[in-house]
């Protein structure tokens, strides 16, 4: 009876041990199917978490040249430096060392070693020297990260007109800003793998120069004629004793800006160096009151209305006369003059006069039509639109103020696009900054020649520009006379209001000259405004005009534009055949012999413009080649033994 209970108890254990081990299996299996496919995705992602890191960069910035293919903004390879944690014990001796050659605070060095993260930057961007020197070290825990960083290679020339691009390359001010969509890289992530202990075992790196480029941009600008024009209104502004200036070039055919000059130097590689307000392109983004440049659009809104002939007579008043209740002057006693004298010699009582011809509702709506108050469209952040009241809130005085060009702000390139359809026959044309958009050497988008409307007949800017060649000539823009070349232009002078003493300063101005040349077929409309000059050369015929003579006649040698009095010859000869790359049959032009010395003259200055931008060029332009190389130089002395 014992016997058979203990082999049913033994059968039993069995029996329960098997169903036991039976169950684990289920179990198992139940759990197996559960992580190997219900959560498999999920499982597999957070082990991917933990095994790698995924750090998001960017394909090289796209370039910015100049009209003729200049590069003035591009991205070059550099270094930067990143820690573990982890693997960086705290030496006070290495840690002393890597702050002295990254030139970064030893403190911030220490908080960072106190992070639970696996990757943290130590410094971006590094220079070549200092990327050599990291290396040198050899320290275990610090590695670096070839990233692309943006170099501007003509350091401050057009430097507020580029802008800049921050650490990450996102552009932060100017044409890096506007076009930032356009210029910036595509975005990708690179992978950094690590250890079972979450240390980084490699970081591909090499992904980065296969990242796909962004597009580049192909500007208006000229660089020899925005080396010209920040250099000449420089050396005006500080003869002066200017407080600040800006200097435009514009082709008015077309609408495109060849310079855009600022009297204040910024170098964008170093823009952490100066003032947000040195920043600001002041030619786009300040307003001003334009004064008696604004005769020249009085005198178009004149004419066309059949109001005004260039000989009929206004009595100036002898220097005063009274609007409402004020008294306003004249900056001399005249009597009668002619309309075409009344804009020689810029007399604010006969400006008036004209003004009161028109009436408020054709003055404003003629000032509009030229675009003054309103925003051009020009391709650049942060245009001002001005100000023009509309004439329901003008008071008594107001068509006065604003026929002598007061009461009213624009900015600068507002003043030189309305001048520009003079000089192009009346059409008003949108001004830019960019010319082509292109993609691996092909161009994807060109800007195109864009009207605005027509302003004025064909026949009233001829009439115009006639008079205002009568500026130049014999009034108060003689300082602006390029010799060769028929120049049309308006000199201003406008007192600026004084808000500590709630009227016009009678001490501070800004003083203009606006114009365009050869006034027959307009190559050029230039603009020269500064900021306060001091003294007896407080007026636009004293301190702007003769900016504006020395930057246009550089640019009428630089665009290879003729004198208008040039009288050429050609000689015809068999041995015309044998000078190389002459074809049978053109004309070659020689100079001549009754104007030699003009001609020769002509020559030496052209030599010598030319002669300054090389050395320019030379001398204080850093050369991108070189730029792109020096890491790679670096690296070799490195490896040296």
């Amino acid at each position: 009876m014992s016997h058979r209970f203990a082999e049913r108890f033994s059968a039993m254990r069995l029996y329960l041990l098997a169903g036991f081990f039976s169950l684990m299996l289920m179990a198992l299996a139940v759990r197996l199917f559960d992580i190997q496919i219900l959560r498999h995705h999920q499982l597999a992602s957070l082990a991917e978490r933990q095994h790698q890191k995924v750090v998001e960069l960017r394909g090289k910035r796209g370039t910015i040249y100049d009209r003729r293919m200049r590069e003035l903004g591009l991205s070059v390879d550099r270094d930067s430096v990143y820690l573990n944690p982890s693997e960086l014990t705290n030496n006070p001796e290495a840690i002393a060392t890597l702050a002295r050659i990254l030139h970064i605070d030893e403190a911030s060095i220490v908080d960072k070693l106190g992070s639970d993260r696996q990757f943290v930057w130590l410094k971006r961007k590094v220079t070549p020297q200092e990327s050599a020197a990291v290396r040198a070290l050899g320290l275990k825990g610090i590695g670096l990260l070839t990233e692309s960083r943006r170099f501007y290679p003509k350091q401050s020339l057009a430097g507020h007109v580029i802008g800049f691009a921050g650490t990450d390359e996102g552009g932060l001010e100017g044409l890096e800003h506007g076009y930032d969509r356009v210029l910036a890289g595509e975005a990708e992530r690179v992978v950094l793998d690590r250890d079972a202990h979450g240390r980084p075992i490699t970081l591909r790196s090499e992904s980065v120069r296969e990242l796909p480029r962004g597009h580049d941009l192909v500007l208006t600008i000229d660089e020899r004629l925005q080396f010209i024009a920040e250099r000449e209104l420089r050396a005006q502004a500080a003869k002066v004793g200017a407080r600040g200036g800006v200097a435009i070039i514009m082709d008015p055919s077309t609408g495109e800006i060849l310079a855009l000059a600022n009297d204040s130097i910024f170098d964008p590689n170093r823009f952490r160096e100066f003032s947000p307000r040195i920043w600001r392109e002041r030619g786009i983004t300040d307003t001003f009151e334009p004064g008696s440049t604004l005769k020249a659009i009085l005198a178009a809104a004149a004419l066309e209305e059949r109001l005004v002939r260039p000989d009929d007579m206004f009595y100036g008043e002898q220097g005063g006369i009274q609007v409402a209740t004020t008294w306003m002057r004249d900056h001399e006693k005249f009597g009668w003059l002619t309309f075409r004298e009344v804009l020689e010699k810029s007399s604010n009582v006969g400006a008036i006069k004209v003004g009161q011809r028109l009436g408020k509702e054709r003055l404003h709506e003629y000032f509009s039509r030229f675009g003054l108050g309103s925003r051009t469209g020009v391709d650049f952040p942060g245009e001002a639109a001005g100000l023009l009241r509309p004439p329901s809130q003008w008071s008594e005085l107001s068509l006065a103020s604003l026929s002598i060009g007061q009461e009213l702000a624009v900015t600068p390139l507002q003043l030189v696009t309305a001048f520009s359809a003079l000089a192009n026959g009346g059409v008003l044309m949108r001004p830019h900054l960019v010319r082509a958009v292109m993609k691996e050497g092909e161009v994807v988008q060109e800007v195109r020649p864009a009207a605005v409307r027509r302003v004025v007949s064909e026949a009233t800017a001829r009439q115009v520009t006639a008079l205002l060649q009568g500026v130049v000539e014999r009034g108060t823009g003689k300082a602006a006379a390029v010799e060769g070349y028929s120049v049309a232009g308006k000199t201003g002078t406008a007192q600026k209001y004084d808000a500590a003493i709630g009227k016009y300063s009678s001490q501070k101005t800004i003083a203009s000259f606006v114009g365009y040349l050869p006034a027959r077929q307009p190559q050029v409309a230039i603009l020269i405004s500064l900021d306060e000059p001091q003294g007896e050369a407080a007026w636009g015929g004293i301190a702007a005009a003769p900016a504006f003579q020395a930057i246009a006649a550089h640019t009428m040698r630089l665009l290879r534009v003729p004198p208008e009095n040039q009288r050429t010859r050609t000689l015809e000869s068999p041995s015309i055949a044998m000078i190389e790359g002459h074809r049978p049959g053109d004309a070659l032009p020689m100079i001549s012999t009754w104007n030699f010395v003009e001609n020769m003259r002509d020559l030496m200055l052209q030599t010598a413009t030319q002669l300054s931008v090389s050395i320019h060029e030379y001398f204080f332009n850093i050369d991108p080649q070189a730029a792109r190389k020096s890491r790679k130089k670096a690296d070799k002395a490195n490896k040296s033994p």
